[in-house]
């Protein structure tokens, strides 16, 4: 079986390339076809003679600017060769499963979401965003909506990485899909020992590209209200918004090392997760730290957080539904070691052995067709 892997970008490491990542692993001899890599901040994670790019790489500034090269990239995708490989495995939330593929081949795209921008969240990105921006959307989303739709009838099997993405995918390309959730470093993300430095520490976390649907203000308010303690780890475009509705309460870390984002999951009270989001890999590695959760009864967190037993949720995206979850969460006890087994059930080895026994039945079934 010869595969290939395709990824819409390798320009910054995020929860996508780390499902990337666990492939180029289990299958040490696939290349990856993607737009744009940024060998300086993602080369230490993927070896860069199995990376092959697209002509976009060699437009100026494509590693910076990606993004709104967005009306090139379904043409990016069409132009790779891939005639040669028997199996095809798409890691896409854009365009990476728009790729041309054999009939005797198998594709098989594992989607972290149908594009938000072109689909249920057009209206939230174009009213934030520019006179210019907004012009350019008008024009190229009625296309780039065609594109995609058309493009999902050349996947062979469709893996959704949550629930609700899977009904995303039904919606917007009449597709079924499989779910296969994404992987967790449950080995890495641990309960600290009792007594261990910044252990005990009565403070929230949050850990977040600093954006606006990541919905970090409404934490902000909420924590301002009650006066709680509120740890920020990340950085983004928001940032200055943010720090202007900050109390004295709030507190902004920055980027940190994976060391130290460990130690403050194991200190905090709760972790605080009021973004819409189809997954959200935070919130898992938090509970295998053995902390609970407060998280929107909505998306992704309908898969991973177990109400009165791992954490807590808050039905609607304002103040007063979130402190009242917080108040409720302080009021329960939590049981630290049911939090992390629950946690465990999203580890790399379990990831690793679905796709692989996912790909291996879909080739399987498409060798018995073509005999």
């Amino acid at each position: 079986m010869k595969l290939a892997i395709t990824h819409d970008w390798l320009t910054v490491p995020g929860g996508a390339e780390k499902v990337v990542k666990r492939w180029f692993d289990l299958y040490p001899d696939a290349p990856v076809y993607t737009t744009v890599f940024d060998k300086g901040r993602i080369g230490h994670i993927f070896d860069s003679s199995r990376v092959v790019p697209s002509f976009m790489q060699k437009v100026p500034f494509s590693k910076k600017h990606y993004t709104k090269m967005l009306s090139l990239m379904p043409r990016a995708f069409e132009e790779f060769d891939l005639s040669e490989y028997d199996v095809v495995l798409s890691s896409s939330s854009s365009c990476a499963k728009g790729v041309l593929t054999t009939p005797d081949s198998v594709h098989i795209a594992y989607v972290h979401s149908p594009m938000r921008y072109a689909w249920d969240l057009y209206h939230e990105y174009y009213a934030s965003s520019g006179a210019l921006a907004r012009m350019m959307m008008r024009r190229t989303m009625p296309a780039i909506r065609q594109w995609d739709m058309l493009s999902s009838q050349r996947v062979d099997h469709f893996i959704a990485n949550s629930n609700f993405v899977a009904r995303r995918i039904r919606k917007y390309y009449r597709r079924e899909a499989d779910v296969i959730f994404p992987p967790v470093n449950t080995e890495f993300y641990t309960p600290g020992d009792p007594g261990a430095a910044g252990e005990g520490d009565n403070y929230y976390m949050i850990i977040s590209r600093f954006v606006p649907y990541k919905k970090i203000d409404l934490a902000i308010e909420a924590c301002n209200a009650l006066k709680r303690r509120l740890v920020i780890i990340g950085g983004g475009p928001d940032e200055q918004r943010l720090r202007e509705l900050a109390g004295p309460t709030i507190e902004f870390k920055g980027s940190l090392g994976d060391e130290e984002v460990r130690n403050y999951y194991r200190g905090c009270k709760a972790f605080l997760f009021p973004a819409l989001e189809d997954f959200g890999i935070t919130p898992v590695e938090a509970q295998a730290c053995g902390r609970p959760v407060i998280a929107l009864k909505k998306g992704g967190a309908l898969d991973t957080v177990l109400p009165g037993k791992t954490g807590v949720f808050f039905d609607s995206q304002d103040v007063t539904s979130l402190t009242a979850a917080m108040e409720e969460l302080e009021g329960m006890t939590w049981d630290s070691d049911f939090i992390r087994s629950h946690a465990e059930g999203f580890s790399n080895e379990r990831f690793d052995r679905e796709i692989s026994a996912y790909v291996d039945e879909k080739w399987q079934a498409r060798l018995k067709e073509i005999s």
